[in-house]
């Protein structure tokens, strides 16, 4: 197969590509910059010169390929809420283009737009983008599903971890470095669930391979590891102590961060694997914090 990739050089990305190729597929990979193209080149992979601002770019990668994965989006958090509404975009100009195709299109959504007092499952539905904005790219994938698109929905943990990784585990440890304290609130209990983005990626390669009848599925590895141990091992990777604060003082710690180091949220993944024989095999979180990984070359 020929499968278009947004976001290609991305931290997710390109660990998608890696594994795609290693499975003896071709992919055609949207990148904007010479690095990022460079970068494609390098993997193996052929790179397609495009935006995910600009649709009619998006349409031509599109007919090029037999499916389409996508994974860019843009996670400057001053603009969270406009980002959203880009992606639920971009997931609509994917859709129009394979329309009256069976070609499979994968988007990416995130495990944290659901809160359960139970382990969040594949069959649960998000609150709408008013509530939430990132749930936009469900809405999307949804309505361009009503016109008879080929889409399928993965849900990623707050934490996809590895080498290189630039999403919530690096804010986290900037924080404990600067105050020269790893903070958790209260007791920190609260869950993230966590995967590894080599793990990740086998599930959107499974998903065009095989084309379910099962719609959204859960890259999760780890249903959920206590913010408290996160805290911990970020601690001793960075040789300060981890502190158990009131929220009040967490949220002086954490500012903006706050919401989502309080996050509560336990996700099964257990439907993921019975449909797709998918089973989780590279690192958990916690071996590639105590590993050092995380704290080369990050001042």
């Amino acid at each position: 197969m020929r499968v278009f990739v947004t976001g290609a050089s991305g931290f997710v990305g390109s660990a998608i590509v890696k594994d795609l190729l290693q499975a003896g597929h071709r992919v055609l990979g949207l990148v904007r910059s010479d690095s990022a193209a460079m970068a494609l080149t390098q993997l193996g992979a052929e790179v397609y010169r495009g935006d995910i601002d600009n649709p009619e770019s998006l349409k031509q990668g599109v007919a090029q390929c037999d499916a389409v994965i996508h994974t860019a989006f843009n996670h400057d958090f001053s603009k969270f809420k406009e980002n959203c509404e880009t992606d639920r975009r971009v997931i609509q100009a994917l859709g129009s283009a394979l329309l009256g195709s069976d070609k499979p299109l994968v988007i990416t959504s995130g495990i944290g737009l659901l809160r359960q007092a139970r382990p969040i499952v594949e069959s649960d539905v998000p609150p709408s983008s008013d509530q939430i904005p990132r749930a936009a790219s469900e809405e999307a994938a949804n309505a361009v599903a009503a016109q008879g698109v080929n889409v399928y929905i993965v849900r990623l943990p707050p934490t996809v971890h590895d080498e290189g990784d630039h999403g919530f585990i690096p804010i986290i440890i900037g924080m404990a470095r600067e105050k020269q304290q790893s903070v958790y609130m209260q007791n920190g209990t609260n869950h993230w669930p966590a995967v590894h983005r080599q793990d990740a990626a086998k599930v959107y390669r499974l998903i065009i391979e095989q084309r379910p009848k099962q719609r959204v599925f859960h890259a999760v590895a780890e249903s959920g590891i206590d913010f408290r141990i996160i805290a911990e091992s970020i601690g001793k990777g960075l040789n300060v102590p981890a502190i158990s604060k009131s929220p009040e003082e967490a949220q002086n710690h954490f500012g903006w961060f706050t919401y989502f180091a309080s996050m509560d949220c336990q996700a099964s993944s257990e439907l993921t694997r019975h449909t797709l024989g998918w089973e989780p095999t590279a690192a958990k979180l916690i071996d590639d914090l105590n590993s050092g990984i995380y704290f080369r070359n990050n001042h």
